[in-house]
């Protein structure tokens, strides 16, 4: 499950790395012994430190209480039901405090030592539950040293979320719900570590009401942050990599009851709820909590500790994995030491137990939905190359933002370093592909051919001209100059506006690939159609006709009128440019349109040649004359 080369770790694996921590811990505590005898050589001998032990009761105390209510606590500690147990250890330190205080009319021996009485019940009752173990092998409920509480194992328990699963270990029991989310949700970590985000999260809560109990519920304590970092821990190895499973994943285990080993409940109900999810984990991950009882140099290991035994035992040595390795082990003590065959034992016991907890897992759900839930985003990824990603994004997000509103996915565009990844993402799939396939055309475009007619859309208008979109990431310029049917306009906007439909064809595709496109019926300022040669008369769909009255202003329009009848008359209409230079120059649609553009949007890279100049079926220039 470790995709980056590390080997699996199983027990024996485990078992050998004990061992040989022997050696390092041995030297550790040598080097620390040779630092007390420096210090002692520099400074004289060490003074130790002067205090008073606290008790929390006296001896005197305790034997009375042996002695008062033995039987009562001996019988309470086999009552298998968490509540009952602990009201009957309750009610016998009532009656210990009762008997062993007396009344205020008459106070008995150990009158104001009722704290001490309290104190010395849990005593007795830790002596006796760890007696029975190590004299019968029999445990608080009843069962063997090895054996587990009943295990239940339930998914789909909440059909509206995106998955979520129930596990239930005797009185322990953890509802799991896991939530998919797009890239851009990962949390954003600001640590001394190199990691900057984190993906999969999982958050564990545990309310007093889980326990029985009242009190505050606010923030996570230290326990339930540890615990939620453990079965997160635990889970992780098998949790597919962003890249082949795109979506973050959080996960929020709720406990719902406890009695012993809520963490572990939490990582088997994380597995059931991922795979309910559809999330291609590698394997289910179940785990496990074992527990100690030393007594005259025994060791006794206990399987699937209770709550009590953790608090009566001298270890809690939780292990997690799968059926062929282990994925997370977290051990505490409260002897000096334990062997590390002892340690080993443990180890293949547990495994034992998490093979039959998965089993009862297998039973609810196998392996991993083929699909997401239905209330789940739809996801898919794009690798795309470096240099499209600004395409993608467009100015100030404007391509990207369209392309969310048309389609109403969700869009997140990033980079490597090395290429593009584009995640889409939205709860209809049909709404996703919309969107991956606009994505696409601007990537790898669609190309124009020279001489098609399209019916084509407005999408930026310039001083120089419009910008046609003809296909999905193909747009062309219809040049000023054709906009006027002949005529000069003063303004693209007296014939078009943004989102016109207008039919156009396509004129010149430079090498560059820049489309210069014709309307098809030549518009006018007056939103009269101008037939042009080779086209269809001013009747025939065609360009953008306009019903209101021109925009021109009245001097344009003079000018126009002026113009037209000096040609009737046979003169020129009056230069613009009252230079005395008469050579003539000729000026290629190219150079007004790069220089304009340039004007418009800044440098466009090196130029690439010379000035081209094309001829029409008629043979005719391209080029305008002018004189200066």
């Amino acid at each position: 499950y470790y995709t980056d080369g590390a080997p699996r770790v199983d027990e024996g694996v485990l078992a050998s790395g004990l061992e040989a921590c022997k050696q390092w811990i041995k030297e550790s505590i040598t080097l620390q012994r040779q630092l007390v005898a420096s210090v002692i050589a520099t400074n004289g001998p060490i003074t130790p430190l002067e205090f008073s032990p606290v008790f929390d009761y006296g001896d005197d105390v305790f034997a009375a209480v042996e002695s008062e209510v033995s039987d009562q606590v001996a019988k309470a500690t086999t009552i298998s039901g968490k509540a009952e147990r602990n009201a009957a250890t309750y009610e016998a330190a009532d009656v210990a405090i009762a008997t062993m205080c007396g009344t205020e009319d008459s106070p008995g021996q150990f009158a104001g030592r009722e704290k001490e009485i309290r104190e010395a019940v849990r005593s007795l009752t830790k002596k006796l539950v760890r007696r029975r173990i190590v004299d019968e092998g029999v445990r608080i409920d009843g069962r063997g040293l090895s054996d587990l509480r009943p295990v239940s194992a339930e998914v789909g328990v909440l059909p509206t979320s995106h998955g979520s699963g129930l596990f239930q270990r005797g009185e322990t029991q953890v509802l799991n719900v896991t939530t998919l989310a797009m890239p851009r949700m990962n949390q954003q970590l600001d640590t001394l570590s190199p990691e900057t985000t984190k993906r999969y999260l999982h958050h564990y809560n545990m309310p007093p009401w889980a326990n029985g109990e009242t009190g505050r519920v606010g923030s996570p304590k230290r326990r339930e942050i540890g615990h939620g970092a453990l079965a997160a821990r635990a889970v992780l190895p098998v949790v597919p990599s962003q890249e082949s499973f795109a979506y973050t994943l959080r996960l929020v285990s709720e406990v719902m009851s406890s009695n012993g080993s809520t963490s572990m409940a939490s990582v088997c109900a994380s597995s059931l709820s991922l795979m309910d999810a559809g999330v291609p984990i590698a394997a289910p991950v179940a785990g496990i909590a074992m527990g100690l009882v030393f007594d005259g140099g025994n060791y006794l290991t206990l399987t699937d500790i209770l709550g009590a035994e953790d608090a009566y035992g001298d270890m809690d040595f939780k292990v997690a994995g799968t059926a062929d390795a282990v994925t997370a082990l977290q051990l505490d003590t409260k002897i000096d030491g334990i062997p590390a065959d002892v340690l080993t034992a443990a180890l293949d016991q547990a495994k034992n137990a998490r093979l039959q907890i998965l089993e009862v897992m297998a039973s609810a759900i196998a392996e991993p939905r083929s699909e997401v839930a239905a209330a789940a985003p739809k996801i898919s990824t794009i690798f795309i190359p470096l240099d499209k990603v600004g395409e993608v994004i467009g100015p100030k997000g404007k391509v990207i933002n369209t392309i969310q509103t048309e389609t109403g996915a969700d869009i997140n565009v990033d980079d490597d370093g090395a290429q593009g990844i584009v995640t889409i993402g939205a709860v209809e799939a049909w709404r996703m592909e919309e969107a991956r396939a606009a994505i696409l055309a601007i990537v790898d475009p669609p190309k124009a051919e020279l001489g098609k007619i399209y019916n084509g859309r407005v999408v930026n208008i310039t001083k120089f001209g419009a910008f046609v979109n003809i296909l999905p990431g193909r747009d062309g310029l219809v040049h000023i100059s054709k906009l006027g049917g002949g005529k000069r306009i003063a303004s693209v906007e007296d014939v078009l506006s943004l989102g016109d439909e207008i039919e156009v064809r396509v004129d010149e595709i430079d090498d560059k690939g820049k489309v210069s496109l014709l309307p098809v019926g030549t518009l006018t300022s007056s939103g009269a159609d101008a037939p042009t040669d080779g086209d269809a008369p001013s009747g025939d769909a065609g360009g953008r006709r306009s019903d209101g009255p021109s925009r021109s202003s009245d001097r344009d329009r003079d000018r126009d009128r002026d113009a037209d009848r000096d040609r009737g008359r046979g003169r020129s209409a009056a230069p613009a440019d009252t230079s005395t230079d008469t050579d003539t120059v000729s000026v290629s649609f190219e150079e007004s349109f790069d220089g304009q553009l340039r004007d418009e949007v800044g440098d466009l890279g090196p130029d690439t040649g010379g000035t081209r100049e094309q001829s029409d079926g008629n043979d005719r220039s391209r080029g305008r004359r002018r004189h200066r």
